[in-house]
């Protein structure tokens, strides 16, 4: 594959400052934003300076039960087309469950969820994968996502199961070191190890992210600084192969103008420089700055501000419990007044479980509150809009 370069996740919200940017070779954009007919006009310029555009789906469902959605392929083949990519990406994910083939109603999370790694789930995925392939008509590369928690009965690590699956379709991997990261926290899973067993050479680019830890859980933010332990992870896979692209994404919390330049740009080009000269000498330098400025890639503007200190935590406000008919917001008349939590499946974490349930309803709050600031007002929320990591697209 044809060399990259330095890349950055392009947004609506940070398109201005990304067209300033110098040094920068590539963007990537959530497919699902962009409409083949009506390109942004930032994507426009970008494309005639001859910077190389990505589209990045994030609704196929790939790992899932059904096969992927016509409409959907040909959707992402538009964009592929209509942006002259090399290539488009999705991830080894599922996104929706149920419908009419099933016994329960259509859900979407709006949420990449992960796929268990067994041998039945990978022929799925390997078969959805090559209908992908023949729908496009540029290569496809699938992403590694971040998890929570895991499957019970899992048969395979995550590299055994990105290699069979790479062996099997000929597919191209795109390899999220804070993805790695994230699943080492909430996982127990080696990153040195999944490194190992994956086919290298399939790697298309390569993906950097922050995030945040609390209560012992990393989530996956992509709106704080990329901390020095995923930027070890990107040093040991830059000794092990040299990459087409390295590129940072940020989906939220942008940093302002002033930190788009100076120390943070050197510092993602002299990560990428490093990881495609086939050395980590870049990124090792790339690691000694984070250390010693935590917010030189992609900060704020000002350093996170400090956890607070357990014990100093005000106690949550019980939740009242809602009286016998009564529901705390309006639902559909075919919904029942009020509905306990389903129980949790044999072999699943229960907590992590809920702090995957919390999560993602906050993610959904954030959404709403993005999209449709007068909601809660009108619902009559009584709660502020949280914050929490919220791509713009249907994640």
């Amino acid at each position: 594959m044809e060399r990259l370069g330095t890349g950055i996740g392009w947004r609506p919200e940070i398109a201005d400052a990304v067209e300033r940017m110098p040094g920068i070779d590539w963007v990537e954009a959530v497919a699902e934003n962009v409409c083949p007919g009506h390109l942004p006009d930032s994507l426009l310029r970008l494309r005639e300076r001859g910077v190389t555009v990505i589209p990045h789906g994030v609704s196929l469902g790939l790992g899932g039960a059904d096969r992927p959605d016509e409409s959907r392929l040909t959707a992402l083949a538009e964009r592929a087309e209509a942006l002259g990519a090399p290539l488009v990406t999705e991830h080894i994910a599922f996104v929706r469950a149920g419908g009419l083939l099933t016994a329960s109603p259509l859900l979407e999370a709006g949420h990449l969820l992960p796929v268990p790694r067994t041998r039945d789930a990978l022929d799925v995925l390997c078969d959805n994968i090559r209908i992908a392939q023949a729908a496009l008509p540029v290569p496809l590369a699938v992403e590694n996502i971040a998890a929570l928690l895991a499957w019970p009965g899992e048969e395979m690590t995550e590299g055994q199961f990105l290699y069979d699956l790479a062996d099997r379709t000929g597919v191209r991997l795109l390899i999220d070191v804070a993805n790695l990261h994230t699943n080492h926290v909430n996982r127990g899973e080696d990153p040195a190890k999944a490194l190992a067993e994956l086919p290298v050479e399939a790697i298309a680019y390569v993906h950097v992210a922050g995030g945040i830890e609390r209560d012992g859980v990393w989530h996956d933010t992509h709106a704080h600084p990329v901390p020095a332990t995923v930027l070890d992870i990107l040093t040991d896979l830059a000794s092990r192969v040299s990459p087409a692209g390295v590129l940072l994404e940020r989906d939220d919390n942008f940093p302002n103008r002033a930190c788009w330049s100076g120390s943070w740009r050197r510092s993602i080009r002299g990560a990428d420089q490093g990881v495609g000269t086939g050395t980590a000498g870049g990124v090792a330098s790339l690691n000694a700055k984070a250390r010693t400025n935590p917010e030189a890639l992609g900060a704020a503007g000002a350093p996170e501000p400090a956890p607070v200190p357990r014990a100093a935590r005000p106690a949550p406000t019980p939740t009242p419990t809602p009286p016998a008919g009564a529901s705390r917001w309006p639902r559909p008349p075919s919904s029942p007044p009020w509905s306990p939590a389903p129980p949790v499946p044999d072999g699943f974490d229960r907590v992590r479980l809920g702090v995957q349930a919390r999560a993602l309803g906050v993610k959904r709050a954030d959404v709403v509150a993005k999209v449709a600031p007068e909601l809660p007002e009108i619902l009559g929320s009584r709660t502020a809009r949280p914050s929490s990591r919220t791509r713009t697209r249907t994640r």
